[in-house]
């Protein structure tokens, strides 16, 4: 047989090869063929679960439930008018509030105040069946170190061992609840005593109002005293201020200050004004008197200057003058310069000259004393001026000083005062007694128990048990990695599937020599079919059988493969090379006493090694004694020249069972004499990686090709996966047919 041959997927459109290359589509049915390959699985959990919450539910204690509902509105529905409306508390975000009255609901301080108003009840004594249900919880509760509390608070120190129980007993009975998209909140509390659970509830709520409203009185009547120490001294610092003051004025002789301070101001401004008009005034009698400084009556033409030309008794005089003289200029041409009348008028304007010098010179005089008086009148009010401003100055240097003192008393009379204002207000918000918090709704008794609710519970424990019996299915499937489905073979270890063998019933494997269940025997005769077609029909064929490791079934998977093949007509050569540790003549029932260790050492003829069986067709050469060096007498030329003869002789096929991959190299050895390898993989046992690594290995000795088998396959356990890809219903095909049949 030419070594060229090999396994080819086209040669034959039945063999199971063609799925590495159309894989079927996965459908919902797949998924659930977990379920049913799981079936005793979730059962055993689905009734494990059930029991036990039974168990529970019905040896629970029954606990009533009672609510009470009250009203926290905003801080802000408090405030009284603008009285204290700028509290911070009310402009704040009100999430942080709400959510702290509601851990103040579950505080321990406000229990011991129920508790320490009633008492809770005695404790009912439990049946034996509940005692011994709950046996479990105990110990786990007294195997922690400190019991959890519900509501995570330490015990007050002032709390003794038996009240501190009691708080944590009432605390894991309480609840609250708020209303969604409300200020309402409700007060839930359950107890095996349903008066109980209403009074505590009722209780809760009432003493919670009350406690809000002590603190808030609390909080107020602290203000208040804080307020009155705070009045009192602030008090004696206004007055201490204002004495101060009072003193200041007193010595520095700064009565009235802001009084004087305005009257200083006025005389310096008057006196600035008179100051400059004087100096005005000087100025011009100055240069009046310059320009007159030289003059005298005596001289000509002065009664013009400026100063005497403006003198109206000058100029009367100046106009008398004028009038004497046209008088004599009207005389003179009529009369005479000696006539007595010109005499007359020369006489009046002697006089007038007279006169006019007489008044010339004192006005002359009297422009001096006009510049001397002003003079001395600028003088005397600068001096007055200088005077008025350093009074000014020492006024405003006392002024500081006072001011000073003056701010201080009005700042602290400010805070007086706010202060004073403030105590009304706290004393109003006081008295009013007003209270954000409001009892709604009083609970009542309640007239059953809320829990157990059987009807619940079992539905809870069926769908509970249900689903954890399928995850377990789910998570069991999905942790076993082994090789369970010919979709395993094809997509994870991308190997041709030449066919699968059922699982048979009982400790040993049948053998085809000998009646077998139908479905046993069909199983070979399609692997022969696989391996006819795909091997051709000319010459012989030489075929490796092997596995990842032990107890797979490869032995007797070669056994009766060709065992088929001998009774399908072919003449068929097995032989055991599995040296190390030979089983195949234990499954044909055959002696070991000459083998292929024999013919390979030399100690033997082929003829001498081989044996016939019972079917005609098939004949065997078992693994003989075992050698020191069976991978050396594998790859001897003495091996080579045996398979030279079997390819050359007789022989149809020749079916070559080689130890585990994983174990030896013996059947990488094997793998490039021979035209094809058939790896057996036994279902549900080989895991994924160990068959992976085995091929690696094999195909480091370059075989021709790898074909598989899929070994002990459960047909039961994957009923589903079975019947829908590969139709296996033998029985219902052949009808009744009994359960075994003759391997021919």
């Amino acid at each position: 047989m030419s070594s060229s041959r090999q396994f080819s997927p086209a040669a034959s459109p039945d063999v199971g090869v063609s799925m590495l290359d159309t894989a079927p589509e996965v459908h919902l049915l797949d998924r659930l063929a977990v379920v049913f390959k799981h079936v005793r699985l979730i059962a055993a959990v689905f009734a494990i679960v059930v029991s036990l919450a039974m168990l529970e539910s019905y040896s629970a204690t029954p606990l009533y439930q009672s609510q009470a509902r009250i009203v926290i509105q905003d801080e802000r529905s408090t405030a009284i008018g603008t009285l204290n409306s700028s509290d911070p508390a009310y402009w704040q975000d009100p999430e942080p509030y709400f959510n702290t009255q509601y851990r103040i609901l579950q505080s321990r301080g406000l229990a011991r105040r129920v508790i320490r108003l009633i008492p809770p009840p005695p404790a009912t004594q439990p049946t034996a069946f509940a005692r011994a249900v709950s046996l479990p919880r105990q110990l786990i509760n007294r195997w922690r170190a400190q019991p959890v509390r519900s509501d995570g608070e330490a015990p007050a120190r002032d709390e003794t061992a038996a009240e501190s129980a009691a708080i944590g007993g009432f605390l894991a009975g309480l609840e609250i609840a708020p209303v969604k998209g409300t200020r309402l909140v409700e007060i839930i509390y359950s107890s095996p005593d349903p008066k109980y659970a209403a009074l505590s509830a009722n209780t809760v709520a009432r003493e919670y109002v009350q406690q809000n409203l002590d603190s808030k009185l609390q909080n107020t009547n602290s203000t208040l005293d804080w307020l009155k120490g705070e009045l009192d001294k602030q008090r004696k610092v206004v007055e201490n201020a204002e004495r101060a003051m009072a003193n200041y004025q007193e010595g520095q002789n700064a009565m009235s200050l802001d009084d004087r301070q305005n009257i200083v101001v006025d005389r310096l401004k008057s006196l600035n004004e008179a100051v400059t008009k004087a100096k005005t005034t000087r100025l011009q009698k100055e240069a009046l008197q310059r320009q007159l400084g030289d003059l005298t009556p005596d001289t000509a033409g002065v009664d013009t200057f400026p100063g005497l030309a403006q003198n109206p008794t000058i100029q009367e005089i100046r106009q008398q003058l004028a009038q004497l003289n046209a008088d004599k200029a009207r005389l003179l041409q009529t009369r005479t310069p000696n006539h007595p009348d010109v005499a007359k008028v020369n006489a009046s304007i002697e006089t007038a000259n007279l006169r006019l010098r007489s008044e010339t010179g004192k006005v002359l005089e009297s422009i001096g004393n006009e510049y001397r008086t002003a003079l001395a009148e600028e003088r005397s009010l600068s001096a007055s001026l200088e005077e008025q401003k350093r009074q000014a100055i020492d006024l405003n240097r006392k002024n500081v000083s006072y001011s000073i003192l003056q701010r201080e008393a009005e700042g602290e009379r400010h805070v007086y005062n706010a202060l004073l204002q403030q105590e009304k207000e706290m004393r109003v918000i006081s008295n009013s007694r007003a209270n954000n918090v409001q009892m709604m709704d009083a609970a009542e008794v309640p007239g059953g128990p809320y829990t157990p609710n059987h009807g619940r519970d079992w539905l809870m424990a069926l769908v509970l048990g249900l689903a954890l019996g399928v995850a377990f299915a789910y998570t069991i499937e999905y942790l076993d990695d082994t090789v369970k489905i010919p979709d395993d073979v094809t997509r994870r270890l991308r190997l041709p599937l030449l066919g699968l063998v059922p699982a048979v019933a009982g400790g040993k494997v049948p053998m085809l020599l000998n009646p077998v269940p139908h479905d046993f025997g069909e199983a070979f005769r399609s692997l022969r079919t696989s391996l006819v077609f795909t091997n051709g029909t000319d010459g012989n064929r030489m075929i490796a059988v092997t596995s990842s490791q032990p107890l797979e079934g490869k032995t007797t998977t070669a056994c009766n493969l060709a065992v088929a093949l001998a009774l399908g007509g072919s003449r068929v050569m097995l032989i055991d090379a599995d040296m190390r540790r030979p089983g195949l003549h234990r499954t044909m029932g055959l002696q070991n006493e000459v083998g292929l260790s024999h013919v390979l050492t030399g100690q033997a003829r082929v003829r001498e090694a081989v044996q016939r069986t019972s079917e005609p067709n098939l004949y065997v050469m078992t693994a003989g004694r075992t050698p020191p060096n069976p991978s050396e007498l594998l790859s001897s030329a003495r091996m080579k020249n045996l398979i030279a003869n079997l390819q050359s002789g007789p022989f149809d096929w020749v079916i070559i069972d080689t130890p585990p991959v994983l174990a030896v190299t013996d059947a990488v050895i094997v793998a490039p004499y021979v035209a094809g390898l058939v790896f057996v993989v036994g279902s549900e046992m080989t895991r994924r990686a160990h068959a992976e690594r085995a091929i690696e290995t094999i195909q480091t000795g370059k075989p021709n090709i790898i074909g598989a088998v899929l070994n002990r396959v459960d047909l039961n356990r994957n009923k589903y996966y079975y019947s829908r890809y590969y139709g296996y219903h033998y029985k219902n095909y052949y009808g009744e047919a009994p359960a075994t049949d003759a391997a021919a």
